[in-house]
């Protein structure tokens, strides 16, 4: 039996309800979707005054009424299992987005027998349920609704349209073919199986080994996409990180002051560079501290820098090199060198540096900071292939493969060595849902909205 025949067994009870519940978003709009699903949704149409069940994808124009009483006029269209979304019959209502229309609805199919409202993803985890998309896919269409960027809009459509799904099941072929030889070595002994089978199962073990040490040396570009890149901003006090930060974020999110040591944790700032996203993290100026919570805050700017993506190290340009101590290690390959108050005389002996110059007062210099950032941005994020790897979950999946096929060698048991190639695609499995792990699905589908 495979994992979805198992799946569907275990949900049973919950298969056997429809669900109801608004698909767009609340409040005021043009037009309101309230989504359907299960045995019921031709019986939901009839309690909302409907008598006739239109034509399967055909958009009919009625008046959904209440005990009599009119609710709107909507386009109703009706999807017949399988051939649906979630497998099942679906029935979706068009209304007219009033916030009175849409409660007026959803208070009539809380009245109609056998309908509940459905839970966070429960649509989606539906249509897992019936082999509709598997679990990478419906991660895919998570990340759709969540993409603010090209990068993560682009990244989705692959994902929701199976090409993650696809490379995972070509992984996975590559355990079970293996198995299939070693298993055929050991079951069928009066087989004449020739010997070579355990040397060509070693070769392909080894082959796959180095792919998916390859496809983990990715340096996580495919979460950075959905997550967004970080760039830190350094520097001393009153070098201008945080009318920098200001600057590029178009707004005041950032306290300015001439005073020392006013920023002490770090502030943060989602944006938009060449399509992808990137936070911009302000931090506490580098200096001798001159207490417990500043020296924290510089501790934590030292930290994140580390971390970071790219770090702008600023430094004032009317000042002198040696005021910066402590600097020069900061300006490693992952480093843009920025002097700042370009409207005012420089005095920096650091300028003989590779630099750029700016000046927040005037904007001198920031479209020039702007379109460095962007094209070290996208020389980092498109100078690989598209990744498989989005999330973290399918990251530990692909190190708990490798793991269990670095462990491998034909020196052991060959039963124990199949064991091991099982929990290989085992392993892969978990990315697709090509396994029955309730956990699993839980933290995947819970953090869907209602209604989809």
């Amino acid at each position: 039996m495979d994992c979805f025949a198992i799946a569907r067994n275990d949900m049973q009870p919950i298969a056997n309800t429809t669900i109801y519940a608004l698909a767009t978003p609340q409040g005021k709009a043009g037009v309101a979707v309230l989504r359907i699903s299960g045995p019921a949704s031709r019986a939901a149409l009839a309690h909302l005054g409907i008598a006739a069940t239109p034509a399967p994808r055909m958009a009919t124009l009625a008046t959904l009424t209440c005990g009599g009483a009119p609710i709107d006029q909507a386009l109703v269209l009706y999807f017949k299992a399988p051939h649906s979304f979630t497998g099942e019959d679906v029935v979706e209502l068009h209304l007219h987005g009033s916030i009175a229309v849409i409660r007026a609805a959803l208070e009539a199919l809380a009245h109609c027998p056998g309908l509940r409202l459905a839970e966070p993803g429960e649509f989606t985890r539906r249509a897992f349920l019936n082999n509709k998309l598997d679990l990478a896919q419906a991660e895919g269409l998570a990340d759709l609704i969540d993409a603010q960027t090209s990068a993560q809009h682009a990244q989705a459509l692959r994902q929701l349209g199976g090409e993650g799904s696809r490379r995972v099941a070509a992984l996975r072929e590559q355990v079970i073919e293996p198995l299939a030889l070693l298993e055929a070595y050991i079951d069928f002994p009066d087989e004449d199986i020739p010997e070579s089978v355990l040397a060509e199962t070693t070769a392909r073990v080894d082959a796959l080994r180095r792919e998916l040490a390859a496809l983990l040396d990715d340096g996580r570009l495919g979460e950075k996409i959905r997550d967004g890149l970080e760039i830190v901003i350094l520097g001393p006090p009153n070098a201008g990180k945080s009318s920098l930060l200001n600057a590029l974020a178009k707004r005041d999110v950032a306290i300015v002051s001439d005073e020392a040591g006013t920023t002490r944790d770090m502030v943060e700032v989602h944006l938009e560079l060449g399509g992808f996203e990137v936070t911009l993290i302000d931090t506490a100026g580098l200096r001798e501290a001159a207490g417990s919570i500043e020296a924290e805050g510089i501790r934590r700017a030292r930290a994140r820098a580390a971390q970071a993506d790219f770090k702008l190290v600023l430094l004032d340009g009317t000042r002198a090199t040696a005021d910066y101590p402590g600097i020069a290690p900061l300006l490693d390959d992952s480093a843009l060198l920025v002097l700042t108050k370009s409207d005012l005389p420089a005095t920096a002996s650091i300028a003989d540096k590779p630099h750029l110059a700016i000046s927040t007062t005037t904007g001198d210099g920031l479209d020039a900071l702007i379109a460095t950032l962007r094209g070290r941005v996208e020389a980092l994020m498109e100078s690989a292939p598209a990744p498989l790897i989005t999330r973290a979950r399918h990251r530990e999946a692909l190190h708990e493969a490798l793991a269990l096929l670095q462990g491998w060698h034909m020196d052991k048991p060959l039963e124990l060595a199949c064991e091991e190639l099982r929990a290989a695609a085992a392993s892969l499995g978990k990315i697709t849902g090509k396994i029955w792990v309730d956990e699993l699905l839980d933290l995947v589908f819970r953090r869907f909205c209602i209604g989809k």
